[in-house]
């Protein structure tokens, strides 16, 4: 009996099972837009709050030789393991630490070239604070993102970042949802901060995130992407031009590589170049069909390596100096050796 009344009290109470199905779907949008602006008041109240604690917090962090240790519970512990993997993940080596753990021997990992960042709601965890207190004896900074500023985590640390919230979203005002999102944010605004201090770049994030998918398409090359072999349209310079008309048919790319007798690049042809001529020798009621590719194809084309990041190809086409164009040739050696279309690009979810 003992064990079925305890089991009863611990199981969400659903006295009108149907209710949610009668609540009309305007009323729970409206329960989640509540959310949504309170939040937001919050955290523009913050914002407004921001003084030259949090840029000597910027600095202690870019300065800090070692590592960020993050630390916190609960709620706070969930954000500080964010906080510490966006920390790391852009530039700022981090690591979170749980503070009961670090109680029972893995304070062992902190060296006195590092510098703790402690979360806590309200500043009143014991466990928190003997963490606090043990690596500053070890001559660590410390620096608090709390919303009781006169907590005693507040007086124990050298610098506090205040995220004091009237109240939380929960309508109990119990549950961690209005001072967790501010916690977050806090600590996305010093992430940011240290980025731009870092001159972090995309290139920096590829390094960082090789195998996520980011970071793979950030260090996608134009040999990754470029259409080559049997795909690759080409043809010779003395060809006659219906039969550069059945390569672009045939490859389905909208143009082809012209080549010498060497198999070197030496010009481009594209299906504007054939409409254009075809339309102008309409006219003059002369068939170009028979004429060699020569004649009509451009002599300059833009060509890129295969080892160019498809974003730099990207940048390319897009500032070509007399517009943008959706084809390069990809050269190597002075030959044709693929060709990468705009379109194999975009799908990739690339941009410059």
């Amino acid at each position: 009996m003992e064990e079925s009344t305890r089991n009863h009290r611990l199981t969400p109470q659903r006295s009108d099972p149907d209710r949610a199905d009668r609540t009309p779907d305007g009323e729970l949008v409206g329960m989640g837009r509540e959310v949504f602006e309170q939040e937001s008041r919050a955290l523009v109240d913050i914002a407004a709050r921001l003084d030259d604690h949090f840029a000597q917090a910027v600095r202690w962090i870019y300065q800090c030789e070692g590592r960020v240790l993050v630390t916190g519970l609960g709620k706070s512990g969930l954000v500080g393991r964010k906080i510490a993997a966006t920390f790391t993940s852009t530039g700022t080596p981090a690591l979170f630490v749980h503070p009961v753990e670090a109680l029972h021997g893995d304070l062992g990992i902190a060296t006195s070239d590092d510098l703790v960042l402690a979360l806590s709601r309200s500043g009143h965890n014991t466990e928190l604070l003997t963490m606090v207190h043990s690596l500053q004896a070890l001559g660590l900074r410390s620096i608090a993102i709390t919303g009781e500023i006169d907590s005693p985590l507040a007086r124990a640390v050298d610098l506090v970042l205040d995220v004091h919230v009237e109240r939380e979203a929960c309508p109990l005002n119990l549950t961690p949802t209005t001072s967790s999102t501010a916690a977050l944010a806090m600590g996305d605004a010093l992430t940011v901060a240290l980025l731009r201090l870092r001159a972090f770049r995309r290139e920096d994030f590829a390094f960082l995130h090789p195998s996520g998918t980011l970071g793979r398409t950030l260090r996608m090359t134009v040999a990754e992407l470029m259409h080559t072999g049997d795909e690759l349209p080409v043809v010779h310079r003395e060809q006659p031009l219906r039969e550069a008309v059945l390569v672009i048919a045939d490859k389905r790319l909208g143009c082809t590589c012209v080549v010498d007798d060497e198999g070197r690049l030496c010009g481009f042809l594209t299906n504007g170049d054939l409409q254009r001529v075809l339309v102008r020798h309409a006219k003059e009621g002369d068939d170009a069909l028979g004429r060699p590719v020569a004649e009509f194809m451009s002599p300059n084309p833009r060509t890129v390596d295969p080892v160019c990041l498809a974003r730099a190809a990207l940048h390319k086409m897009e500032e070509n100096p007399t517009g943008p164009i959706t084809q390069l040739v990809v050269v190597q050696d002075e030959r044709p050796v693929g060709l990468l279309h705009l379109h194999d690009i975009l799908r990739q979810g690339l941009s410059r």
